[in-house]
């Protein structure tokens, strides 16, 4: 198995147990942290472990191969198509000396992070979601406006996550700007970058092209929840 295959459990069990919790063959992030959750396989075995982990009414956030079937005990709840995309080139760019400051966020932004995620909609994002990585935003005239940072960690490679910039500020380059010093900082410590993004988010794809990902594969997203 590749290591971007299964990539929420192999980041549960190598690099990310820090952050891990689990039953069986299921593991999740601590639920602070993001909702995504994994299983070793998509088995009996491995719903019932993951139906242990969450707990009757409990929810998960998973990554397939393929749409998700309808299976008993379990309500959909979303579900898009996915795309898992990876930079093997250095496409980096030198900031422009007009840029806007960029700044490290942290434990003290987490309030703003997490009300910019939710209007924006990146993907799962919790109160301890920077502590998965670097996290970098921009401000203006105090507020955060656009943010990116690093979600999953496997052997060898480093997702780039959480690109969101407010409604009124769509249009400058903030996502490129961010998002080119989150991968040179990948690769600085040898990483290759990856991510994830809804198969239907033209604009976000075209962006990360133009950024030198490159489609790995086609996949989905779905969130479930025990009944």
């Amino acid at each position: 198995m590749h290591t971007l295959d299964n990539v929420i459990w192999q980041a549960l069990t190598m690099r990310q147990t820090q952050f891990a919790e689990g039953f069986g063959q299921a593991r999740r992030f601590a639920q602070e942290v993001t909702a995504l959750c994994g299983f070793e396989q998509e088995s009996e075995q491995g719903y019932s472990s993951l139906a242990e982990l969450v707990g009757q009414g409990g929810t998960a956030a998973l990554f397939f191969t393929k749409a998700y079937e309808p299976r008993n005990g379990w309500d959909l709840v979303a579900a898009a198509p996915l795309l898992e995309m990876v930079c093997e080139d250095d496409l980096a760019t030198q900031r422009s000396s007009s840029a806007p400051e960029i700044s490290r966020l942290g434990p003290e932004d987490s309030p703003e992070m997490v009300a910019l995620a939710t209007l924006t909609k990146p993907g799962p994002f919790g109160s301890r979601t920077h502590e998965l990585g670097t996290y970098l935003g921009i401000r203006c005239n105090g507020k955060l406006v656009a943010m990116a940072g690093e979600r999953l960690k496997l052997p060898g490679y480093t997702e780039v996550s959480a690109v969101c910039t407010h409604p009124d500020h769509l249009g400058k380059g903030y996502a490129r700007m961010l998002m080119t010093e989150i991968m040179r900082g990948i690769r600085d410590v040898g990483d290759v970058p990856m991510l994830h993004v809804r198969a239907d988010n033209a604009r976000a794809i075209e962006l990360y092209g133009r950024l030198g990902f490159r489609t790995r594969f086609a996949g989905h997203f779905a969130v479930l929840r025990k009944v």
